[in-house]
């Protein structure tokens, strides 16, 4: 499916109650390297609870195929892949048209 336009991505990570800090490290070293990837308008890391949330919003769908095996990514994953609670969720997201065009979507 060819997408025109921004991508929107929303990556979930759970890591293990030992491990929270040594997978926040990662994460954050890796926002680092993605801004600096082409196309990447944003990356933004959240936490709650040993829970990170990579809100994502990527020029078109090149740049999110890309960014899905660029160097940054594998050193995430290989980083963290035994340190967290299960398996990442990683979903795009297609826009829903509802309510003001000024707030219902990501801006670069």
């Amino acid at each position: 499916m060819a997408s025109q336009g921004p991508i929107v991505v929303v990556a979930t990570m759970k890591a293990k109650p030992e491990s929270v800090d040594t997978v926040r490290d990662a994460c954050t070293k890796a926002v680092e390297a993605v801004h600096n990837e082409p196309g990447c308008e944003l990356y933004a890391l959240h936490e709650s609870d040993g829970t990170f949330v990579f809100v994502e919003q990527w020029a078109d769908a090149d740049a999110l195929k890309t960014h899905s095996s660029a160097p940054a990514i594998a050193t995430l994953f290989g980083t963290v892949g035994e340190l967290l609670d299960g398996a990442p969720d990683i979903k795009t997201l297609q826009p829903v048209v509802a309510g003001d065009p000024a707030k219902r979507q990501l801006r670069s």
